[in-house]
């Protein structure tokens, strides 16, 4: 495979890790990050050599992973960043990874609200007094989830099943 494509189908892996840090530390997830996700899906796929079919599939997948984003949000379930990294995550992933992505992304995000209940709790409080913000801020009862974390897990998970990923992994 190329060094050029090969480097661009990196880029999912690489901005989902970085989303979910600074999800995890900020609460926030960039809209450059969910934008250069959209705007390199092309060009990778190109360069994987995918075909017109596999992407128009991915396109409709991440346009389905928008809605529903967009209905998670307006439920109060997750953020717009959140939202937003779902669809271009999925939109990368395609069908059928997206499936294993969706239910990797529910275990993780289960598993992460787990871990921050319990980081939540009043006896692990005094041992985080020196710890830096973002952790206090993580650890405060009643916070949010950073479910930007959830998210680049799946992606991370499913990415060896993804449309654009296939051949590296056959």
């Amino acid at each position: 495979m190329h060094a050029l494509s090969l480097a661009l189908l990196f880029v999912l892996p690489a901005l989902a890790i970085i989303a979910a840090l600074r999800d995890v530390t900020s609460f926030t997830i960039p809209n450059w990050i969910s934008g250069a996700l959209a705007a390199a899906f092309l060009p990778a796929a190109l360069a994987a050599g995918a075909p017109l079919a596999t992407i128009g599939l991915g396109v409709a997948v991440g346009a389905a992973g928008l809605i529903v984003g967009m209905g998670m949000f307006a439920a109060g379930w997750v953020g717009g960043g959140d939202a937003k990294l779902l669809a271009a995550c999925a939109l990368w992933l395609g069908w059928p990874a997206v499936l294993p992505f969706l239910l990797a992304t529910g275990l993780a995000g289960g598993a992460l609200t787990l871990l921050l209940l319990a980081l939540r709790s009043a006896w692990v409080e005094p041992a985080l007094a020196g710890s830096p913000a973002w952790i206090r801020r993580l650890a405060a009862p009643g916070g949010d989830i950073p479910y930007g974390v959830a998210i680049a897990i799946g992606a991370l998970a499913a990415f060896p099943q993804g449309a654009l990923a296939a051949g590296l992994f056959a």
